[in-house]
């Protein structure tokens, strides 16, 4: 009996040990993601510091209105889901799969305008936290498009968004 009590102490301080190694490598993902990001954007062409510093200031009061309007956006998307759902299960049948794509795209979305309206308070205060949320905002964007195969929005827009992003990286301490 104690050695089964010994055992079963042993396998979950092995199972606790992997999942601080699992979420170390996740963290070190993402930071070597950021800073290879980092050096790419140090060969672009930079913002002049006016254009940076305008980012900075008004970019959050933008990020509200866009906010705003995407939640909008996204609720219409899940109505015209609710809709249509009728129709769109009838497509299935012969290949259409846009209520999958909707939802994906709609879910993924709402995910990261949560860490978008998680980051505005903090950009205004100019902290690095704030600049990260933005970062994973990104980050999860990229992966709808991914997911939806959206490639076009995956190569164009990704690149536009960390552009930006990483040209006001430097005005978040």
């Amino acid at each position: 009996m104690v050695l089964f009590r010994y055992m079963k102490k042993q396998k979950k301080k092995t199972v606790v040990k992997e999942v601080k190694n699992e979420t170390k490598d996740w963290k070190k993902l993402l930071v070597d993601l950021e800073n290879k990001l980092v050096e790419v954007s140090k060969g672009l062409p930079q913002l002049p510091e006016s254009v940076g510093e305008f980012l900075v200031k008004y970019g959050p009061y933008l990020m509200i209105v866009g906010l705003i309007f995407g939640v909008l956006s996204t609720l219409a998307t899940f109505g015209l889901m609710a809709a249509f759902n009728p129709m769109i299960r009838a497509g299935y049948a012969y290949g259409y799969r846009y209520g999958t794509h909707f939802s994906v795209y709609g879910i993924v979305s709402l995910i990261s305008m949560v860490l978008m309206a998680m980051a505005i308070p903090g950009l205004l205060k100019r902290t690095k936290n704030s600049w990260n949320l933005m970062f994973y905002a990104s980050l999860i964007t990229a992966i709808s498009y991914l997911v939806t195969m959206n490639i076009g929005s995956l190569i164009i827009g990704m690149a536009i968004n960390w552009y930006f992003l990483f040209q006001i990286r430097k005005f978040y301490k």
